[in-house]
């Protein structure tokens, strides 16, 4: 499956979410870590939600750039 991620970049680091599975994020110092770690979290939510018994979520996100 594959997740929307969206990545922000702040002051001194970068921070990472999953709209689709509440709870799924990542901080790192730099963009190349903090997509590696979201992967993992995506990873393990996943195997958490399969283990409790839980509905895996079907990607339902998506981006689009809004030119202005």
């Amino acid at each position: 499956m594959k997740y929307t991620v969206v990545i922000e970049a702040g002051p001194t680091s970068y921070g990472a979410y999953v709209p689709d599975l509440p709870g799924c994020v990542a901080v790192a110092e730099t963009l190349e870590e903090v997509a590696a770690l979201i992967r993992e979290a995506i990873v393990s939510h996943l195997e958490v939600l399969a283990e409790e018994g839980m509905p895996i979520p079907e990607p339902r996100s998506s981006v689009q750039l809004v030119e202005v």
